[in-house]
């Protein structure tokens, strides 16, 4: 079967975006600014273009990380450096890694297609991806590429959120059911997203009592719940395809699906990773 529209650009476009998890542009960028220590400058760095915020709304909408952790960042990025200054050095951070990993590239094309994508979204619920799409535009192609794959990857972002409490899920929940998925790893997630061993272990109870899991694999329902999640994150995630229109969407695949190559087999995204993209 041929995978939903919504999930094959996510695909293709999520290697492109993710450099700025794993590049070492975008962390040194961070510290240069004056943020300390590299989840200083993920959580300030992806929470930028919503200003000076705390750490409770930023917990929610990041939704799988303990608060803790969160709150170890935020606000406290804010007194090292100012929100427009974290963003503006990330964006230029990130065109640099991407002008290391895949050289001279012709974007014209692809970044206006992105653009009319992002211009079709619609917002309600989504505050993330809502930021993301209202920061200012680059005049540079790179910048404005990685600007266009970070709003739509936000709104597909905000919208799992959405699908995943609609099933009752905590961020932790969400999570391990997930890794059940065999997507990725605990070893992985788990000391990415900062829970305690005592949590894990409560959450993963509580999915047992649910019928859920078994044995951190999903049972029947378990693996129904998934599929719902995924499923309506796809149907949340519509806006860029009407947007669009599948022809547009087939060559936004074209185009982008070599330059995601060259970033994983060129270092920029390692496989496996927490979010359990791959080389499309």
């Amino acid at each position: 079967m041929e995978p939903n529209p919504a999930r094959r650009l996510w695909a293709a476009l999520e290697p492109v975006h993710a450099v700025v998890y794993f590049a070492p542009e975008p962390a040194a960028a961070a510290k240069a600014v004056g943020l300390r220590g590299w989840w200083m400058g993920y959580f300030a760095g992806r929470a930028a273009p919503l200003g000076p915020i705390g750490p409770e709304p930023v917990t929610s909408m990041f939704y799988g990380f303990a608060p803790r952790m969160v709150a170890r960042a935020l606000p406290d990025a804010w007194t090292f450096a100012a929100p427009g200054d974290v963003l503006r050095t990330r964006i230029e951070a990130v065109e640099e890694a991407l002008t290391r990993l895949l050289g001279p590239v012709e974007l014209d094309e692809l970044v206006s297609l992105l653009e009319q994508a992002v211009a079709g979204c619609r917002f309600d619920g989504r505050p993330l991806a809502a930021a993301w799409a209202a920061a200012a535009r680059p005049d540079r192609p790179l910048a404005r590429l990685w600007l266009a794959t970070a709003a739509l990857r936000e709104h597909r972002g905000d919208g799992h959120v959405l699908a995943a409490v609609a099933s009752g899920l905590s961020g932790l929940e969400a999570s391990l059911t997930h890794i059940a998925t065999g997507a990725t790893t605990r070893e992985l997630v788990q000391p990415a997203r900062g829970w305690t061993d005592d949590e894990w272990e409560t959450a993963t109870e509580r999915l047992v009592a649910r019928g859920l899991l078994d044995g951190g694999a999903l049972t029947p329902a378990g693996a129904d719940v998934r599929r719902t999640i995924e499923e309506m994150t796809d149907q949340l995630a519509a806006d860029p395809l009407e947007a669009l229109g599948p022809v547009a969407v087939d060559r936004v695949v074209e185009l982008v699906t070599p330059l995601s190559r060259q970033v994983v087999d060129s270092g920029g995204l390692p496989i496996p990773n927490p979010m359990g993209a791959t080389r499309p």
